[in-house]
């Protein structure tokens, strides 16, 4: 198949992530993939695993952007000339963008659902959700039924994936290797730590208010004062960074918090820390979640949303309540104080991400979806 992705940047995100994986992912399975978007500092990343990029101008939140008619006129022509058969859209605005296309050249639209939505009138009712909608988790699924009205027959439940050989590069017991990111002007930089014990907890996160970053913050003041040089690493950007920073200061966690930039390979973090928490109080699936299971992480993770498809809790990471500040730092000290423990569950995490959530078998249920649509077509 000749199958062409509408994403509105290809800058550092889980929505890129996503999409570098899934199309990756199908030209291993030999189809021809094309992505346009209005390009980023990820197009490198696509274009050297032979994905080709076209650019338009889609940087637009507005569903209504004269943008999207302007790329639609262009994408239409290089439709008939490069003979695609599947447009994959990923966020409302591209949505819009494929729906027109569909409509005006009679071509097989599909769109992902990464997470969940304002049920406003326009959504609701000019949703542009294309022939079928997939749901990257069943909380997903329910999400468009309940809020949108969407048939449920129309949506197809696929699990995002990732390849997990990629994270097999850094998996590594050796800690006096580990370097301690610290941040000066807004810049990360790195220092030898004083001590190779002193344990750190990590996330890697949009810094916004459903990740829940203050609760794992004030649960960092229950924690250091069982483990005084315990840090804790946020990796990320977003609104609430500033108000995040000044409550860190109001509990005087200047010393054992640090923020980090967004990074453009989250293995970074990853091959620092001994906990990766995401304390949501909602989410679709948790794409940066995966990857530290991937990593042989040991993990803990709200018991909302996607976040319950992926910990099984006790067997491959723990479970707390949202917004419980007190019941993560009760899972994060149970797990800095038994390191056998937190061994086996990254050991049974990236097992269970292998088994489950594979990049292969993500384009796989892909690809079904796609053939589906075109026998129906």
């Amino acid at each position: 198949m000749n199958i062409l992705f509408l994403a509105n940047h290809l800058n550092t995100g889980g929505i890129t992530s996503y999409l570098f994986t899934l199309a990756s992912g199908l030209k291993k399975r030999g189809h021809k993939i094309f992505v346009a978007s209005g390009g980023g500092e990820l197009v490198s990343k696509f274009t050297t695993e032979g994905i080709i990029h076209i650019g338009v101008s889609m940087r637009t939140k507005q569903a209504l952007s004269p943008q999207i008619l302007f790329s639609a006129l262009k994408l239409s022509r290089i439709i008939k000339k490069e003979n695609i058969e599947i447009l994959h859209s990923q966020s409302r605005t591209t949505q819009v963008l494929g729906c027109l296309l569909q409509h005006k050249i009679k071509i097989v639209h599909v769109s992902t659902c990464h997470g969940f939505f304002k049920p406003t009138f326009l959504r609701k009712n000019f949703p542009f959700w294309g022939q079928k909608v997939i749901a990257i988790s069943d909380s997903v699924k329910e999400h468009l039924i309940n809020d949108f009205g969407v048939e449920g027959e129309r949506i197809t439940v696929v699990h995002s994936g990732i390849d997990v050989e990629r994270f097999s590069e850094l998996l590594t017991d050796d800690r006096r290797s580990r370097r301690s990111p610290t941040v000066q002007s807004g810049q990360a930089t790195g220092d030898r730590r004083q001590e190779t014990g002193d344990p750190l907890v990590g996330i890697i996160a949009r810094i916004s208010e459903e990740k829940g970053h203050q609760y794992l913050i004030q649960a960092m003041k229950k924690v250091v004062l069982e483990f005084p040089k315990a840090r804790l690493l946020i990796a990320g950007e977003g609104k609430m960074k500033v108000k995040l920073a000044e409550l860190v200061s109001s509990l005087g966690l200047e010393q054992s918090i640090s923020f980090l930039p967004t990074l453009k390979d989250t293995r970074e973090v990853f091959s620092l820390i001994d906990i990766f928490v995401l304390p949501s109080t909602k989410e679709g699936l948790g794409l940066a979640l995966m990857e530290a299971m991937a990593q042989e992480k040991a993990v803990i993770g709200s018991n909302v949303g996607g976040i319950k498809t992926l910990i099984q809790h006790g067997i491959n990471g723990l479970l707390v309540e949202p917004a419980d500040s007190t019941g993560l730092a009760e899972a994060i000290l149970r797990l800095l104080k038994n390191s056998q423990e937190r061994k086996l569950l990254g050991t049974n995490a990236r097992l269970f991400i292998s088994k489950n959530f594979s990049q292969g078998k993500m384009a796989e249920e892909t690809e079904r979806v796609y053939e589906e649509c075109l026998r129906s077509a």
